[in-house]
């Protein structure tokens, strides 16, 4: 009997994928949508030329940003917005240079933040919420609150922009404190804040109320406190973090202490079920 050597098996050659910016032609839509809102905008120069660098940033970020990845039906909805925050930043350019127009300013980002709580509710509905997707949204509201703070802040005072410099300030923060950077709890109040800052800065930009320096104030103390809170918990959270190994014995040992129990009076169904109330990872 002699041995044969089997024939090798031949594996058709598959070359490595190459990720395309999947979404280039609706970022390209974007970016001509873009476009054609500064020309019925007329910011003026000034207002034509930061629009138009704005079309082109946004362009560049968010191609980076999905690359390999399609929108969803929510990213969908920040696009019109970041289109909509273009316009209002070449407005605001275009109003601190003499030109554009404070009612079309006022539309442009009270449409803006309209939207901002209609992305949310589709990804929600339709399952596609994402990481991504809720950081294009949060960074979306941050760069709107940022070019409306510098529009109310030619008139009430250069303190206004501290509410658009908060996330930006506090992301630089977070490269010395990594800490900083832990997910936050959801929390309906830091939202309610949020929604606030634009509200306010909209207010305040069209003029609508007499002395509106006084409610961008409050709003300003009321994101001062929410940032503050947030930054207390996630230190809270970091001492927790490093004393974990400990309080993971300490939980272990209470759970043994407890079964035990359970064991010793016959309610081992009971002991474990209250040893799975105690346990932290189990919750």
């Amino acid at each position: 009997m002699t041995l044969t050597r089997p024939a090798p098996v031949r594996v058709p050659f598959a070359p490595p994928r190459r990720y395309r910016l999947t979404r280039g032609p609706e970022l390209a839509l974007a970016a001509a949508a873009q476009l054609a809102l500064l020309a019925v905008l007329r910011p003026g120069h000034a207002g034509l030329a930061v629009g138009g660098g704005y079309a082109l940033a946004a362009w560049v970020v968010l191609a980076r940003a999905f690359r390999g990845r399609a929108l969803g039906p929510a990213d969908h909805v920040t696009l019109v917005r970041v289109v909509l925050t273009g316009g209002v930043a070449a407005l605001v350019a275009g109003h601190l240079t003499g030109g554009g127009h404070t009612w079309a300013l006022v539309a442009a980002a009270s449409a803006a933040l309209v939207l901002d709580g209609v992305d949310g509710q589709v990804a929600r509905r339709t399952g596609t919420a994402s990481r991504l997707g809720a950081r294009f949204d949060m960074e979306t509201d941050a760069l709107l609150v940022l070019v409306l703070s510098v529009e109310v802040a030619w008139s009430a005072g250069p303190w206004v922009l501290a509410i658009g410099a908060m996330r930006y300030a506090f992301g630089a923060a977070a490269w010395a404190a990594p800490w900083l950077r832990a997910d936050l709890r959801p929390s309906v109040a830091r939202k309610a804040v949020a929604v606030v800052q634009g509200v306010v800065l909209v207010v305040a930009a069209a003029g609508a109320v007499p002395h509106a320096g006084l409610l961008v104030a409050a709003a300003l103390a009321l994101l001062v406190w929410s940032f503050g809170r947030d930054v207390r918990w996630l230190f809270a959270r970091r001492d927790r973090r490093a004393a974990g190994p400990v309080e993971a014995v300490e939980a272990a040992e209470m759970v043994e202490a407890v079964e035990a129990v359970g064991a010793t009076r016959g309610r081992s169904g009971d002991g474990a079920r209250r040893a799975r109330l105690l346990d932290p990872v189990a919750r």
